[in-house]
This record gives C-alpha cells, sequence and structure tokens, in this order.
C-alpha cells in the first residue's frame, strides 16, 4: 500500500464562529494533501493537463471524530490501499493534530478522464509505473 504524509497549518479563515475548522475545509486539506503527495512522487497535475488528462473527484466521503482548531498543525495521512487500475484511482485520509490524536477520516475516488472527449481514460501508465512497487 502507498502512503505518504503532509503537514497542513489551520488559518484563521479556515474556522467558523465556534473556533472549529469549517467541515468543507476538510476537502481543500484532503486536495492539498493529494497534490502534494503527487508532486513528491514526480507526478505534476498540472503536466497531466497538459497531457490531456483530467482527475475530476467523483465520490467524497468524510467523518468527524474531533474538532480541528485555529493554528493547529495537521498531518494528512494519505493513502492508496489498492493498486490503482482502470479509469479511477481511490485515496484515504487520515488528519491528526499535533498531539497525534485523530481528528477526521475521509476517502475520495478520482477518475480520470480525456480533456478532449470528456470520457473515462486508462490511467496514465507513467502513474501506474510509479505506484507498482508498493503493490
Amino acid at each position: 500500500m502507498f502512503q505518504s504524509e503532509v503537514q497542513v497549518r489551520v488559518r484563521y479563515s479556515e474556522t467558523d464562529q465556534m473556533g472549529y475548522v469549517y467541515y468543507g475545509n476538510f476537502a481543500a486539506y484532503y486536495e492539498v494533501a493529494r497534490t502534494e503527495t503527487f508532486r513528491n512522487l514526480g507526478i505534476n497535475y498540472k503536466e497531466l493537463e497538459k497531457a490531456g488528462v483530467m482527475m475530476p473527484v467523483l465520490e467524497l466521503r468524510c467523518k468527524y471524530i474531533r474538532p480541528a482548531r485555529y493554528d493547529d498543525l495537521l498531518t494528512v495521512k494519505v493513502l492508496v490501499p489498492n493498486k490503482p487500475h482502470g479509469t479511477r484511482i481511490k485515496f484515504e485520509y487520515e488528519v491528526f493534530n499535533e498531539a497525534k490524536e485523530l481528528l477526521n477520516i475521509g476517502e475520495t475516488t478520482l477518475v480520470f478522464v480525456d480533456m478532449r472527449s470528456g470520457k473515462p481514460t486508462a490511467i496514465p501508465e507513467s502513474l501506474v509505473s510509479l505506484l507498482e512497487g508498493y503493490y
């Protein structure tokens, strides 16, 4: 299984009136972690798009366990539990605070889409090759 960790600091603008991170911001944290994980692997979303492939989110699941607060340094663990195949890739997330308390878990499924046709396309071989050794 492939896994990676990315840290994100909670900004004041990301909190609600209760002082908690607004629930919708966790999807943005997932995206930051996914993008940085790909970058660390040597894959750049921008380059995928230049090659004519986009990756829209098909599904999002999110469970809130404890609140995150302003200025918390969060660690977002990204896991790709299964070897990617076909046209989709599934990511799982675990979000921890500095005390290593689990705050949130989530999951996204992204689909690879040919930008010209708007139809699903096979996962680029370059991505499959980079992840191959983890499964």
